[in-house]
């Protein structure tokens, strides 16, 4: 593409130019028979041109002015072009890009090209190639000719997605640690809100309606859910199928074979709740799979496993055994109940099938259903028996034995199941969640502790965690007791002080609580928080923030308070003589 492409389509170029000049006996004469010959051919302008001289508007402004504004004219029209359909529209553009890509390296007339290249449903190898092969030209690319070129170009894609799944998981940790956010939790967007987002988005329209495009991108989110264990790319994956149902992308949607499936449940999470017909929908789509369909149950398990479908359904669960518990109904003989456990449980496992490549549901422990919910049912009737009697005039509330018979250590079984299911531990956490989000002390003194032991350590993931810190903040004044510093501190938070994430969420805790610690209790915490030197900028920057801040609260409650003054006229009067 010597010369800029100007010699290919016909039109004299520099190396034209530097010919004439080279082999002229008047370079002067030279230079205005090229100005003749290739200026505007436009006889009534000639004049007008000395007329511009006299306003000292160079010749170069003025082309340049009109160039533009023809080029904008150009582009309007291969716009209108691009919006029709059928054959003819796609012979003129093609026609179009065989005079024009020779002068893609001018910049003043590459939105030309570009603008061609955009609206072609197919462009050819040998264009692509070159637009490969030049960074800049690249670039330059409008995202519907960049999916032509990243369809046989993994590395290429790759480059522009990552920076995007990176931006999706640190917006996600933002809000999980974010200090001041006390209102907009994590959990508080609704679905389509999430989906909405800046990194969905963008991924949708890299994405377009090329099959191929977002299985490579399903691909990535498998790959980096099983690098990194961050549950936030089964958040994507389930947000990214939404978001196209929601553009009506159906050549996408139609082949996923998750779809049907993430809609319903999406509906569900979107009502809060998981009612009869849809219950029966769900069932049916995991009944129906079949052998040599077994690999679906990968991709099922990630949107199973999004944090915000754990929630959901977990939260379900806790609703459904109130509801048990109300009508004096046996868990097993709930079918919406044991369904949405069964969900539960693939989701749980979902990492584990993605690992092995043994794509087979995992089967619920049937006692989870039989020892496991009677267990925690028992605790909702104690806490409906102790929120009863605290509501009775003091005459006529139980004995303190009848209280304390109600507020005791959990069930063996209860303990015992936190250690060994999945399930089990996530549902005592929503469970521990209920009863703080209620404000109910002697609920969670009851049952936070027990979490410390939980399977996996899920109790610690920062979902739960984040959740957890947010409704004790509430209950501040409950930290001026020493007993429910001992649960919330000693016996859960510090047991797994080492790890950074417990940490950052503790200060978050204490950040908002510390006025009401004991001074001991205080002292002691800011102590076991200090981060090591190896721990992240943040760790640090936040305690030393936390540390500023205590300070600050200290300091003014050591000032003086201000006496108060009255204004009485009282005071002003002489004391009167005692009565003799």
């Amino acid at each position: 593409m010597s010369g800029f492409g100007l010699e290919e389509i016909g039109i004299p170029g520099g190396a034209y130019l530097k010919d004439s000049l080279s082999h002229c006996t008047d370079p002067l004469k030279a230079i205005e028979e090229f100005q003749v010959e290739n200026g505007i051919l436009l006889p009534s302008l000639r004049p007008m041109l000395h007329l511009l001289d006299l306003h000292n508007v160079k010749r170069l402004d003025f082309h340049n002015s009109i160039m533009e504004e023809l080029r904008d004219k150009l582009i309007a029209q291969i716009t209108e072009l691009g919006a029709k359909e059928g054959r003819e529209r796609d012979r003129k553009l093609k026609e179009l890009l065989t005079k024009s890509f020779p002068v893609i390296k001018i910049k003043a007339l590459r939105p030309v090209v570009m603008c061609i290249l955009k609206h072609m449903a197919h462009v050819e190898e040998k264009y692509l190639k070159i637009l490969v092969r030049d960074r800049e030209l690249y670039d330059a690319c409008d995202t519907e000719v960049k999916r032509q070129i990243w369809k046989d170009s993994q590395a290429l894609f790759g480059d522009e997605v990552s920076p995007l799944l990176t931006g999706y998981i640190t917006s996600k940790e933002d809000t999980l640690f974010s200090v001041d956010n006390l209102h907009n939790l994590f959990f508080s967007p609704s679905p389509k809100a999430r989906r909405q987002g800046e990194m969905v988005q963008k991924l949708v329209h890299m994405i377009g309606r090329n099959v191929k495009l977002y299985d490579l991108v399903l691909q990535f989110l498998r790959t980096l859910f099983l690098r990194t264990r961050f549950v936030h790319y089964c958040s994507l994956r389930a947000e990214l199928l939404m978001a196209l149902h929601d553009k009506e992308v159906h050549d996408i949607t139609a082949v996923d074979p998750c779809h049907k499936f993430t809609w319903c449940l999406d509906a569900c999470i979107r009502e809060g709740r998981v009612d009869a017909k849809r219950s029966r929908e769900l069932q049916v789509f995991l009944d129906s799979i079949r052998r040599g369909q077994e690999q679906v149950l990968g991709d099922l398990s990630m949107i199973l496993c999004d944090p915000y479908a754990i929630n959901f359904l977990a939260n379900s669960v806790i609703r459904l055994l109130h509801h048990l518990m109300n009508n004096d109904q046996m868990p097993r003989e709930n079918s919406v109940l044991v369904l949405v456990l069964r969900m539960l449980a693939l989701g749980l496992h979902s990492w584990d099938m993605i690992e092995s490549q043994v794509f087979r549901e995992p089967k619920l422990d049937p006692q989870i259903v039989t020892k496991f919910l009677p267990a925690l049912v028992s605790l909702m009737v104690d806490d409906e028996v102790r929120k009863l009697n605290s509501k009775l005039p003091l005459d006529e509330r139980e004995t303190a034995i009848a209280v304390i018979e109600h507020s005791g250590p959990p069930p063996d079984a209860y303990q015992a199941y936190l250690q060994e299911s999945s399930v089990a531990c996530v549902l005592a956490m929503h469970y521990t969640l209920h009863c703080a989000g209620k404000r109910d002390r002697a609920g969670v003194m009851r049952v936070l502790g027990t979490l410390a032991t939980c399977h996996q350590d899920r109790a610690f993931h920062d979902t739960f965690l984040h959740s957890l810190v947010a409704a004790l903040i509430p209950m501040t004044e409950e930290f001026a007791l020493e007993d429910f510093c001992t649960i919330v501190f000693d016996e859960f938070f510090l047991t797994n002080i080492s790890r950074e994430n417990v940490m950052r969420h503790l200060m978050k805790l204490v950040w908002y609580v510390h006025p009401k610690l004991p001074d001991v209790r205080r002292d002691t915490l800011l102590k076991a928080l200090q981060p090591g030197t190896h721990q992240s900028e943040n760790s640090q920057t936040l305690y030393e923030n936390l540390r500023r801040r205590v300070a600050a609260h200290q300091e003014a409650q050591k000032q003086p308070q201000p006496s108060e003054t009255t204004d009485s006229p009282l005071l002003s009067m002489p004391t009167p003589p005692p009565i003799s």
